[in-house]
């Protein structure tokens, strides 16, 4: 199949959705096929196992306490118009499908299946609510729709109800399960806990800090290590007032380095408030062999199930999670086992599995295209 791949997110920047389509674009060339991404971007960036065409300047908006960097160039039309032209694609799968500006155009000249996938989980969206009405147009383009996660439909079934089908995130699991030597500074056996994102005041760090202070009260030989891609000096300021020690920051982890940091720990924190559709970090410290401590919120009871992979804890609450991250901490055998079962738990959102998913719903909706061209009714999948 030849497939177009399309984002509305600077491809030059390292995200959740880019990543997603990175991954299952090397998995459609692993099996045969041939997909093509469009992305904006500043430059022409080269290809890498496929094709990669960038179409459209990106700019900064602030979108659900993140920043997107998305076109909003409406000079847009004419390459996309020139790449549909030059490739007879058998699928256009658009992700985040209503984001100005690219997937809305892809939608607008595309004549062959089109498909659409949602990843984001907010309270409420203003693009939605105010431009429903011209939305709807775009929606009936779609052939397929596949949305990450429960909490993903949850979000979009609100403005444009319907059928949607849920096809996980990936996880990287070869990348994280490999076998890599801790940080030989961390193997001073105190008992540490792991925290990784982005300084954002929606991933709770705030909250994991207060918490620290019950966790060294009651484990003083406890460590906390925050890894991000971003500055965390406000958060490092709090660590200071709060007079905390060995809590350690360390800024633009490259990805190959992660590894060596989960290798390092004993648990895992995610304290994050809520906008998560899905629990990437999560499966990612199930793969490095981490028991995991986070908040209840849809993305993330998805992937975990309280007192089986992990513990589950109310959000914005640093007492509940210092009592959570004490028991985790404070028994190693119990967080041997969660750790044994998030390994198998995260086996299910390999990437191997989710690119042959994904491939499966496109033969659908191919095979139910030609059933409604030969006079036969096509139910929607």
């Amino acid at each position: 199949m030849k497939i177009a791949i399309v984002s509305p997110y600077d491809w030059a920047v390292s995200g959740g959705v880019n990543n997603h389509i990175s991954h299952l674009a090397e998995q459609f060339v692993q099996l045969g096929h041939e997909p093509h991404i469009i992305a904006p971007g500043v430059k022409q960036v080269a290809d890498g196992p496929c094709p990669i065409t960038i179409i459209g300047r990106p700019i900064p908006l602030p979108v659900s306490g993140s920043v997107a960097r998305i076109t909003l160039s409406l000079r847009t039309a004419g390459k996309t118009k020139r790449v549909l032209e030059e490739t007879d694609f058998d699928i256009v799968h658009v992700h985040e499908p209503f984001m100005p500006q690219l997937p809305i155009q892809f939608l607008r000249y595309s004549t062959t299946i089109n498909v659409g996938t949602w990843h984001a989980a907010r309270d409420s969206n203003l693009v939605y609510v105010y431009g429903r009405r011209l939305i709807k147009r775009w929606q009936r383009k779609l052939d397929g729709k596949i949305a990450v996660s429960a909490a993903a439909v949850k979000h979009i079934e609100k403005y444009f109800p319907g059928y949607y089908n849920i096809i996980p995130n990936g996880v990287d699991i070869e990348h994280f399960e490999r076998e890599v030597a801790p940080l030989p500074e961390f193997m001073d056996g105190k008992r540490t806990v792991l925290f990784v994102g982005r300084p954002e005041k929606r991933k709770g760090l705030k909250f994991l800090i207060r918490a620290f202070v019950g966790v060294q009260r009651a484990i003083p030989n406890s460590r906390l290590i925050v890894v991000g891609a971003g500055e965390f000096g406000r958060y490092e300021n709090a660590v200071r007032k709060a007079k905390l020690h060995d809590v350690v920051f360390r800024s633009y982890v490259p990805f190959d380095e992660l590894p060596r940091y989960h290798k390092s720990a004993h648990v895992f924190c995610a304290p994050n408030t809520g906008f998560e559709s899905q629990g990437i970090v999560l499966l990612e410290a199930m793969a490095a062999g981490l028991p995991i401590v986070a908040s209840n919120i849809d993305g993330f009871a998805g992937v975990l199930t309280h007192g089986v992979e992990g513990l589950l804890v109310r959000p914005e609450d640093p007492q509940a999670l210092a009592d959570a991250l004490i028991d985790v901490l404070g028994d190693p055998s119990r967080g041997e086992a969660m750790a044994a079962r998030g390994r198998e738990r995260c086996q299910h959102f390999s990437w191997d599995r989710v690119g042959q998913q994904v491939l499966s719903y496109y033969e659908r909706l191919i095979y139910e295209r030609r059933l409604a061209e030969r006079g036969g009714a096509a139910g929607e999948i």
